[in-house]
């Protein structure tokens, strides 16, 4: 259900009409697109210099405002259990809103307005979408699917509103499916369109402007999470790299369509890459970054009977579980824990293999977590 109102809702416009005649638009163009890029080249603190000049420079127009809060957007993203961005965030595109509002109030139909709005209601719908806060997501999500067929009104050649039909069409088709909880609140919104949604999307990802970048983001995500198509999410991956080489998200879902196949090694590969950015402090690199990081290399060592490197890997991945698990053990640690148990039952150190499978038994029960810990409690593992 999380993913329902957390995709639904973003359907973010990316396009910058001329307006005043007293601008210089070409530059502000430009500035966009270079701040755009150092965004999701994770260049925050460049960002930060590009859009501060962009509010200098275009004081009236909320551009400025809303790549701003983009840039914070990121940031959560890449720390997603991380809460203490989330009322920056949300002040930050507040002001986006009221700054589109005072326009909207003069000309209704400013499409400058109307694009802005519609992106700072969509981001601020996906991020409660994503903290589970069900009814509010909902709200964000008629109000701005209501922008979105204002600004296509206002402009309908424009190839970036596509962004906004797609999501909504792909989302709106295959989560009630997904989560038949959802489908009674269907009946505030228009019908679904899977295949078409995906057209749209496409369409975007290769024609767009300001949407392009965010139309792969989507078709890797999507292909991914309910397609479960890892040569299509390869394929967004790729070309979203091939750009931006140093952006952990886009290189994490790289990286976990060869451990969808089963391909460890494959997969390893992709994760040691991450590692060693990690190791060195690369921008974005964090430890959510590093302790899935490592838990792939040690899991593809512990395939392979690479007993000591696997604990190497396995041990890094859970002193980090440790740190950054908060409400309840995540599947990382679990795992951790139990192959732990087992690779030190290969040493010959039984007595730490039993520490944790005893640890095993106290943490939630995940896939059959519990009932290996029980047989290699009886029984050391691999005897």
């Amino acid at each position: 259900m999380k993913y329902f109102f957390s995709q639904l809702v973003l359907f973010i416009i990316l396009t910058l009409p001329v307006a005043a005649q007293d601008y210089d638009w070409a530059r502000h163009d430009s500035l966009v697109k270079a701040g755009i890029d150092q965004i999701y080249g994770i260049q925050f603190e460049k960002a930060e210099n590009t859009f501060d000049a962009v509010i200098k420079e275009y004081p009236t127009h909320p551009s400025g405002k809303f790549f701003k809060a983009m840039i914070t957007w990121w940031r959560i993203l890449l720390k997603l259990e991380d809460e203490s961005l989330d009322d920056e965030f949300m002040e930050q595109l507040e002001e986006v809103i009221e700054i589109c509002d005072r326009i909207l109030e003069k000309n209704k139909n400013n499409k400058d307005a109307l694009f802005f709005k519609g992106g700072a209601i969509g981001f601020r719908g996906r991020l409660l979408g994503i903290r589970e806060k069900w009814l509010k997501a909902a709200l964000d999500g008629k109000e701005g699917l209501e922008l979105l067929y204002r600004f296509y009104k206002a402009d309908p050649q424009n190839p970036d509103v596509q962004f906004g039909f797609g999501i909504y069409h792909y989302y709106a088709e295959v989560i009630p499916e997904k989560f038949p909880a959802v489908k009674p609140l269907m009946i505030f919104f228009p019908n679904g369109d899977r295949e078409k949604g995906l057209s749209e999307l496409e369409y975007v990802a290769l024609k767009g402007r300001y949407a392009r970048i965010e139309s792969r983001y989507f078709l890797m995500t999507l292909n991914f999470q309910f397609e479960e198509n890892m040569d299509e999410t390869r394929k967004w991956a790729s070309i979203l790299l091939a750009d931006y080489p140093n952006n952990p998200n886009f290189q994490k879902y790289y990286g976990l369509t060869f451990v969808k196949e089963n391909r460890y090694d494959k997969a390893s590969e992709i994760f040691r890459d991450i590692y060693s950015k990690c190791v060195t402090g690369m921008p974005g690199y964090n430890s959510y970054y590093k302790r899935e990081a490592s838990y792939y290399v040690g899991l593809n060592y512990k395939n392979t009977n690479n007993v000591d490197s696997a604990i190497y890997y396995f041990t890094v991945s859970e002193k980090l579980s440790r740190k950054l698990d908060k409400d309840k053990e995540s599947g990382f640690l679990i795992n951790t824990v139990l192959y732990l148990g087992m690779l030190y039952d290969l040493k010959g150190d039984r007595q730490q293999a039993i520490k944790y499978y005893r640890e095993t038994l106290t943490m939630r029960e995940r896939s059959n977590s519990h009932k290996l810990a029980e047989q290699y409690l009886k029984k050391p593992y691999g005897k």
